[in-house]
């Protein structure tokens, strides 16, 4: 047989290399689309898209109550601000959805901390609005406490997931220090709704983490004891306690969305027919989910809380097979707290849990939380991508580590 001899080239010309392939914009949509949990994305717009319409009816009442004689406001307006909102939320979320897992973790923890240093400037430098002291403006006014939702969620799984790699690392404890910080500080904005938001988004990562009962239990009394602290100690706490439950403004605005949420009964007035509405303040944001069942009926809030219901149980089912212990924490610390806020806004609006001004997810008036909850949704479809070619064991996080413990 005879010897193939290597190509040697000739003075002046170039060697052949081996040829390059080039993925194209349109390949990387399809590998996105391909891997892209499409229930989850269809849920989260169909959603928006309620919210949209739940803005239209909103808007009037909110334009009215907050036109002057000098300037006065479209029946629209909070409409078409919010469709502006919405469009920058879904090229958020769609580009996010699109960057790897490992770009995803680290976008999360700088976000995590530069919103963190924006809550320690809030109270220097932040612009109050009703009486709260939440935003920053920089040419562009926003709220920190919005944007390190996302990040948090991010943040205390990466630091929790430190754990695989040295089973001495006091990750349970730093992880409370951060989340002690940042309730501390929103309190003083004051948020007391957020703090005890991100509390608890804390406790179920901890728990998943493998935080042990003992300590559950404790972490269980010692937030009940600070609730107790804050209500003698804090006075927006002692304000809203007590408005709840013995009467005054803020009950006086619960007990209107109460009324007003009821008074369209099972199939609602009509889009615009709606006339208790017009009193509500917030129509557009924190009472929104009021004036949805007003003009659409209680039908209609059945449905939006069922697809809050579907988009968490959507995430919990496609995690029962992940083997990545940062992702697992990360998607529960996420849908967490997107599920939580809906949840404790839809509570109000049923007048059993005190005001909070606290706005629905995808759902109420708004730049900041529109642009931050498309974030969290960028995030969550990014971190639960999956090769649908690729086969699984099927092993789960348990199997991961014991795989990880007794290597083959």
């Amino acid at each position: 047989m005879t010897a193939v001899r290597p190509y040697i080239p000739r003075p002046g010309e170039r060697a052949p290399t081996a040829p390059r392939f080039k993925q194209t914009r349109r390949a990387l949509l399809r590998v996105w689309w391909r891997e892209i949990d499409h229930v989850l994305l269809a849920l989260v717009l169909a959603l928006m898209a309620l919210g949209a319409i739940a803005v239209a009816a909103a808007s009037p009442a909110s334009a009215r109550r907050l036109s002057t004689n000098a300037a006065k406001l479209d029946d629209l307006y909070f409409l078409w601000t919010h469709l502006r909102w919405q469009f920058l939320g879904l090229c958020t979320m769609i580009g996010v959805s699109m960057a790897p897992r490992e770009m995803a973790r680290r976008g999360g923890i700088l976000l995590g901390g530069a919103m963190l240093l924006f809550l320690l400037l809030v109270p220097i430098m932040g612009s109050e609005v009703n009486g709260a002291r939440r935003w920053i403006n920089l040419g562009i006014k926003f709220q920190p406490s919005e944007f390190i939702k996302p990040a948090y969620a991010i943040l205390m799984a990466w630091i929790l997931s430190w754990r695989l790699r040295d089973q001495t690392l006091p990750v349970i404890a730093v992880s409370g220090g951060l989340m002690a910080l940042v309730a501390g500080l929103l309190m003083a904005q004051p948020d007391l709704g957020d703090a005890i938001l991100f509390v608890g988004a804390w406790l179920v990562v901890a728990m998943l983490a493998g935080m042990p009962m003992k300590r559950i239990m404790m972490a269980g009394g010692a937030g009940l004891g600070a609730l107790v602290l804050a209500y003698f100690f804090y006075a927006n706490a002692r304000h809203r306690i007590d408005n709840f439950l013995g009467g005054g403004s803020a009950f006086d605005q619960v007990d209107l969305a109460s009324r007003t949420l009821l008074a369209g009964g099972w199939t609602g007035t009509g889009l615009w027919l709606g006339q208790r509405k017009m009193q509500l303040p917030e129509a557009h944001t924190d009472y929104i989910f009021s004036v949805i069942g007003e003009e659409f009926g209680l039908l209609v809030c059945g449905l939006v809380v069922l697809l809050y219901l579907a988009i968490v149980l959507k995430v919990i089912i496609r995690l029962i097979e992940e083997e990545n212990l940062f992702t697992v924490l990360a998607c529960s610390g996420l849908v967490a707290l997107f599920g939580g806020q809906a949840f404790i806004n839809i509570l109000v609006n049923l007048q059993l849990f005190p005001s909070k001004g606290m706005t629905l997810p995808l759902v109420s008036y708004g730049g900041s939380s529109t642009i931050a909850q498309c974030l969290t949704m960028g995030l969550l479809l990014a971190l639960t991508r999956r090769n649908p070619f690729l086969s699984r064991e099927g092993l789960g996080l348990v199997g991961a580590l014991d795989r990880r413990e007794k290597p083959r």
